[in-house]
């Protein structure tokens, strides 16, 4: 496959954002990338079973696939393809490797550069002192980590964190592991994204958890894309757009940076998404400003008051809202307080753009509302999710055909690890099912999220770390105080299929151990397995690994939480770990007796396509503790900028999965050979006295008065909202303070930071300015 080389911020090129995006380019990037990694014949292996019945699902994001029958050959977006091509890609990482590289040297590599080396192929152990991973057998590794375990003064000195790439059972098993040995300490990935959803949706509605089927997506009259790029972060949701636009649906675009997926989209798989114009999918786009959808959906609410004053008994659903809700009153008084000289200024939109939108929700029976991360990484991003329900129960637009709530999960099988009990704060009843079940009492008091456990590292309250697949220092905030918390522990593990930067950030002890990827072939000593993942509209299906295993050494997610958990615990309690290890029918039948909606799960779980979990929202039956859907009031203080400030708010480039770069390009922005800039308004450049191309620090200020500096980017004029600027993640979590959380969600506020543009200072000897993790070009 050749040299990786490092790359550089040198080669940066600007043109205008495209204003399409898919078709025929995206297919061939796809191969591109794909060829790049491994054979010709491996690629068509991989691409042919990904998302298929009989194959594997995409380990990239959560978007549900149509029903068997109804899916594409190549039921993939872009981004899958290269997610699932670096996964199945012929490079290796060997103990070679690791006696050539140190790791004070890898901790200054790329995360481009760390991803690119390939698969993990045996377990790794950096002892004491030493600077150089080590290879170690499998025993001794798990040893290691069992008495790391046993050895603390208390079980809530551990930490036991996944990323969405988990299925539902190495994810059951962790949880059960983790309960058994006696804490909750169970952060995962959804802290840090979808949290403030789970929050808002679970005090309204009674689940936090969507209620929407790509059916209901497919009949709506009325859709509202909400702080979300689906061209980049799900595409395949385009398509799925498209399905509501050739209904005769309408779809309403709220965000700060016009998306090029959004603005028309070309199916690859159709002519007229080859050599055809497209569909134009929104049917307005609404520039809003970072943090400004909770006065949006403020001022919508107030209008459908006054539409019903203005027409009693024409606009809202009096039945629905008298049979099955709480709180109307108050909720109705308080938005008719909402003044609008408040709402333009922290939506940026004009009074007559709302006034359109509120005449398209009149014109629809039918209104679905999806968003993502652009509403729940602020402060108030629990409101602000409140209030969109608020607005979806003024009209009944909750539990019936074609309407409801849709939080789009960003990694596969996010949502499945947390039906699975991957959560700090499961409810009891979960808790007392483990109990008869398995004949142990859980613990009961709450556990540390992925806040709350960087806090514990860093003040030596948190001993042990193990990271089940995901790349927690890079995902998380304030990069350079979760990088000392975690050098700060006895041990770190990680069990990972790729080599990333939370490897360099060791403990005083650490280990790497190495797992079967989604698309490799899982045998045991059952046979061979299948494993199962939850899609963000609770569509639970098997995913069955169809290629050679990366390397011989390798372990499953099963077998390694299974053999660590017999080392750990002993035959206390009588837990059959084995017997999960050799046939994972065994955890099948346990989950089904353990977790609500999984009944018959090895029999459900094999028919075509799955089955879809129970929605009680669907029956109109709301588990809160008045038994009906709560509306609520929302105040909130909109983010104001101090003078010669922008609010930043950090995304994902288009060639980029979660923290891994698959290209320094962002191909939909117009944005070539380089990561490190900062997209701000030519009306800004000119109120700050900047340039385009302008070299600049990048600044954040909290209350706690320390700065924190993200060095070296260049400045790109582009159309963000006045007063708002953007730039990409990892590389400015170090902007973002630990303490800087969303209320109640605790998930940390990454799309609302506010930061100074400064000269850069870093500079090398001939005047280069070098960014963390790249080298100068010679």
């Amino acid at each position: 496959m050749g040299t990786i080389e490092e790359p550089t911020e040198d080669d940066l090129s600007v043109s205008s954002p495209k204003t399409w995006a898919t078709g025929a380019p995206a297919v061939a990037h796809a191969l591109r990338y794909a060829l790049g990694q491994t054979s010709p014949r491996r690629t068509a292996l991989t691409l042919l079973n990904i998302n298929q019945p009989k194959g594997f699902d995409c380990p990239g994001c959560a978007w549900p696939e149509p029903a068997p029958g109804k899916r594409h050959a190549n039921e993939y977006c872009e981004n899958g393809a290269k997610h699932i091509s670096d996964e199945a890609t012929s490079r290796r990482v060997t103990a070679d490797f690791f006696r050539t590289h140190p790791v004070s040297e890898l901790a200054g590599r790329s995360d481009y550069w760390l991803n690119q080396q390939g698969r993990l192929t045996e377990p790794m152990v950096k002892r004491p002192g030493s600077d150089h991973y080590e290879p170690i057998g499998w025993d001794e590794a798990l040893g290691l980590l069992a008495d790391g375990l046993r050895a603390l003064d208390h079980p809530d000195e551990a930490l036991f964190y996944t990323s969405g790439r988990l299925a539902n059972e190495p994810a059951f098993l962790l949880q059960l592991f983790a309960r058994a040995f006696g804490t909750n300490n169970l952060p995962d990935c959804s802290n840090m994204c979808h949290e403030s959803s789970g929050s808002a949706l679970g005090e309204t509605l009674g689940i936090g958890k969507g209620s929407v089927s790509l059916d209901d997506l497919y009949d709506a009259d009325l859709v509202f894309v909400v702080g979300q790029n689906p061209g980049t972060n799900h595409p395949r949701m385009l398509s799925a757009l498209e399905e509501t636009k050739r209904r005769g649906g309408q779809v309403v675009a709220v965000n700060p940076l016009p998306e090029a997926g959004l603005l028309r989209f070309k199916h690859p798989q159709k002519a007229r998404g080859i050599v055809g114009r497209g569909t134009a999918i929104a049917d307005q786009f609404l520039q809003i400003r970072p943090g400004g959808d909770l006065a949006l959906f403020q001022a919508l609410n107030r209008l459908l008051l006054e539409a019903e004053d203005a027409a009693p008994g024409t606009v809202l659903d009096r039945e629905f809202i008298a049979a099955h809700t709480t709180g109307f009153d108050d909720f109705a008084a308080h938005a008719r307080t909402i003044g609008w000289a408040a709402v333009t200024e922290a939506t940026g939109l004009t009074r007559e753009e709302i006034e359109q939108v509120h005449r398209r929700v009149l014109g629809a029976g039918r209104v679905i509302v999806c968003w993502a991360m652009g509403l729940t990484q602020h402060k108030h991003g629990v409101p602000t999710i409140r209030e969109v329900v608020n607005f979806l129960l003024l009209r009944g637009n909750i539990g019936r055909p074609g309407a409801g709530v849709c939080p789009v999960r960003g990694h596969s099988n996010v949502q499945g690890d947390r039906t699975m009990g991957i959560w700090e704060r499961m409810p009891q009843a979960f808790l007392d099912a483990l109990e008869k079940e398995f004949s142990f009492t859980p613990p009961t008091a709450p556990g540390l999220d992925s806040v709350d456990a960087i806090r514990a590292m860093r003040d030596g309250h948190a001993r042990v770390f193990l990271g089940v697949a995901g790349n927690f220092v890079r995902a998380t905030p304030d990069s350079e105080v979760t990088e000392r918390a975690m050098r700060n522990c006895r041990l770190t593990a990680h069990i990972s299929t790729k080599l990333n930067r939370s490897h360099t950030v060791c403990g005083e002890t650490a280990l790497i151990l190495p797992t079967l990827g989604r698309s490799d072939r899982d045998v045991q000593a059952g046979g061979e397995q299948f494993m199962s993942v939850e899609d963000s509209m609770s569509e639970v299906h098997a995913t069955r690994g169809r290629l050679a295993p990366a390397a011989p050494r390798l372990l499953s997610e099963v077998a390694i939480i299974g053999r660590l958990a017999r080392r750990t615990l002993g035959d206390k309690p009588d837990i059959p770990w084995e017997d999960f290890t050799s046939d994972y029918d065994a955890v099948r039948d346990r989950i089904a007796r353990v977790v609500p909606g999984f009944e018959d799960y090895n029999v459900r779980v094999r028919q075509p396509g799955g089955f879809r979990l129970p929605n009680p929202v669907n029956r109109r039956e709301f588990r809160t503790p008045s038994g009906k859907a709560v509306f609520t009031r929302n105040d909130f203080t909109a983010l104001r900028a101090p003078d010669g400030h922008l609010i930043l708010q950090t995304l994902r480039s288009h060639d980029q999965w979660n923290t891994v770069p698959y290209a320094m390009d962002d191909r939909y922005r117009g944005i070539t050979g380089g990561r490190r800039v900062v997209l701000v308004n030519g009306a800004d450049l000119t109120r700050l006295g900047l340039a385009e191309r302008d070299l600049v620090d990048l600044v954040s200020v909290w209350e706690d008065g320390r700065e924190r500096r993200a060095p070296g980017f260049r400045v790109v004029s582009y159309p963000t909202p006045v007063g708002s600027a953007a730039a990409y993640y990892p590389e400015t979590n170090v902007l973002v303070p630990l303490d800087s959380v969303a209320d109640i969600s605790n998930t940390p506020t990454s799309k609302s930071v506010v930061v100074r543009l400064e000269p850069a200072r870093d500079r090398t000897a001939d005047g280069q300015v070098t960014a963390r993790g790249s080298q100068p070009k010679s």
